[in-house]
């Protein structure tokens, strides 16, 4: 099997699983209280990310690899882990605020303040320079950053209440 096959497979998987386990979080959250913040955002960042990977099975399901691209993609998966596991039942995809509880200032949190964003956004590009698509690799990197741009500042918002 084509290695891009494999890696886009990879990829696949994982935002599925990803998905699932929001999900589930989502739940156990809004059942300890748990209010949403922002939501009209939440469908651009789903059309943002479902296209990008969508994209990529279109443009790049046979490319060549570019090893060192794929180096940096495998790193910042090491650091999408380290941030999952850092927030754990916490994380989600949708903003959501329970009150009562105190920020996350462990793992990743004490270097910066939105690691997870910091992450997909290199991910966003890195993995479309690994199928040599540096113009996708741009056209997304923009379009994330304004959707990034709408969330950070409703999520700095519902944090600082």
């Amino acid at each position: 099997m084509m290695l891009s096959i494999v890696v886009l497979s990879f990829v696949t998987v994982q935002r599925i699983a990803e998905l699932l386990w929001s999900r589930h979080n989502t739940h156990a959250l809004l059942a300890k209280g748990a209010y949403e913040v922002a939501p009209e955002h939440y469908p651009h960042i789903v059309a943002v990310h479902a296209a990008w990977l969508l994209g990529l099975w279109i443009v790049a399901w046979n490319a060549p690899v570019n090893v060192v691209w794929l180096a940096v993609f495998a790193v910042l998966q090491g650091l999408r882990i380290w941030v999952l596991c850092t927030l754990g039942p916490r994380w989600t995809t949708r903003i959501l605020v329970v009150p009562g509880e105190t920020l996350v200032r462990s793992g990743p949190y004490r270097y910066m303040s939105h690691p997870n964003y910091a992450v997909v956004a290199g991910e966003i590009a890195a993995l479309p320079l690994a199928f040599g698509q540096p113009l996708f690799a741009l056209l997304f990197t923009v379009v994330n950053g304004a959707v990034l741009y709408t969330r950070i500042k409703a999520e700095n918002r519902a944090l600082s209440q």
